[in-house]
This record gives structure tokens, C-alpha cells and sequence, in this order.
């Protein structure tokens, strides 16, 4: 499989992880990334982590909100290296949140990075949304 499909199906699996992330499963988000101290998220919700295991408990947060609602990447941009890979996009859709429809539309980055054959999320970045922050 060439880099250009491998990256491909790992962005699908990041959106579709974050979907299904907003059912309350964090799972397939945890299976996305990257396990190592110098992975780095900086999201909607205004924090700014450093390492996997700061990662992994807001992941745990954020599908603990349920959020529900649905979000997916309009006018991607992929750049693809060796053993890095960056997309960039406007993530829109909505979430749910106390009852009320909240519409999602932000610019985000996601930087990819190879190991073993694979290829897992190193670093997110956001936009800020107002109902997260």
C-alpha cells in the first residue's frame, strides 16, 4: 500500500474514531494515536497536552460528555514525507450538548507520524469552540 492511501485510510480512521467517540466509546481514539511522551493536542476545548498519558485521560473525558452529532473534514489537505504526514482541514458538523444542537465548524491539523508500518496521530490542533472552552 502506498504512503498516499495509508494516510488516507488513517484520516478516515481518526474521523471515524472521533464519531464514534461521541457515542461515549474512546476506544477507536485511543487506537489512533500515537502512544509515546512527546505526542502533543492542543483541541476545541483550549488545552494544550504534551504526551500520551495526558492525551488519554481528556479522551476519556470527551466521551464521557457523550457528546453525540457528527463531524468530518471538508477541504482537506494532505502533505505526505517519508515517516510524516500532515492534513489539514476545516472540521465542521455539530455535537449535542444539553439537549441543544451545537454547530461545529473549525480549522484543524493533524500531523501523522510511521512507525512499524503504521501510521497513528502525533499531534492535533484546533480551532477553540465555545461551548467546550
Amino acid at each position: 500500500m502506498s504512503n498516499k492511501q495509508a494516510i488516507s485510510m488513517a484520516t478516515n480512521n481518526f474521523y471515524s474514531a472521533l464519531n464514534i467517540l461521541f457515542t461515549g466509546n474512546g476506544q477507536p481514539m485511543k487506537d489512533a494515536w500515537s502512544h509515546t511522551d512527546d505526542a502533543t493536542y492542543m483541541g476545541p476545548d483550549g488545552l494544550y497536552l504534551i504526551g500520551w498519558s495526558n492525551i488519554e485521560q481528556m479522551w476519556n473525558s470527551v466521551a464521557a460528555l457523550k457528546l453525540g452529532g457528527r463531524v468530518n473534514p471538508k477541504q482537506l489537505h494532505t502533505v505526505i514525507g517519508t515517516d510524516m504526514a500532515l492534513i489539514s482541514c476545516i472540521e465542521v458538523g455539530e455535537n449535542e450538548v444539553n439537549g441543544k444542537a451545537e454547530t461545529v465548524s473549525i480549522r484543524s491539523s493533524t500531523v501523522f507520524c510511521k512507525k512499524n508500518d503504521s501510521w497513528k496521530v502525533i499531534a492535533h490542533q484546533t480551532d477553540l469552540l465555545g461551548y467546550m472552552s
